[in-house]
C-alpha cells in the first residue's frame, strides 16, 4: 500500500502548531529554515514568521498567542530565535538548535541527511509539547 502524503497543518480545525525557524546567514541557519519547511510540508506544524513577532505585526502576534504548541528552531548558540520570541513576550514554546543534533556551524551543509536530523528532533519536540 502507497503511503499517502500528509497534508499541510491549518488552523482551520484548532489552535495551530507553530515552528519558527533561524534563517540565518550560518550553514545551520540555512539547515533549521529548511527543516521546519519540511515539518510544514509533513503538516507536523505551520512554519511561521519570525520577522513578524521581531516587528510586532498584530496579526501575527495574535495567532502566535493562540497556536497550540510553538516550536522555536536556532541554528546555533546566540538563540536569536529564542531571544525574539521571549522579548515579544513568548514564555511557554519548545527549544533547540541544530548544534545540539551533532551539526557544527560551519561545517554542515544543507543535505538532506542534515535536514532530516533536524526534522527527526523537531518532529519529537512537537510530540512532546
Amino acid at each position: 500500500m502507497a503511503d499517502i502524503p500528509k497534508q499541510p497543518a491549518c488552523a482551520c480545525d484548532g489552535a495551530p502548531h507553530l515552528i519558527f525557524a533561524c534563517s540565518g546567514a550560518a550553514d545551520v541557519g540555512h539547515v533549521a529554515d529548511l527543516a521546519a519547511r519540511q515539518l510544514t510540508r509533513e503538516g507536523v506544524g505551520k512554519m511561521y514568521c519570525l520577522a513578524g513577532i521581531g516587528g510586532r505585526v498584530s496579526g501575527i502576534m495574535e495567532t502566535t498567542r493562540a497556536a497550540a504548541s510553538i516550536l522555536a528552531i536556532d541554528g546555533c548558540p546566540l538563540d536569536c530565535v529564542k531571544h525574539t520570541l521571549q522579548e515579544a513576550g513568548f514564555g511557554e514554546f519548545q527549544h533547540f538548535r541544530v548544534t545540539d543534533t551533532g551539526l557544527q556551524k560551519g561545517d554542515t551543509p544543507a543535505t538532506d541527511q542534515n535536514i532530516e536530523r533536524v526534522v527527526q528532533r523537531g518532529r519529537r519536540e512537537l510530540v512532546e509539547a
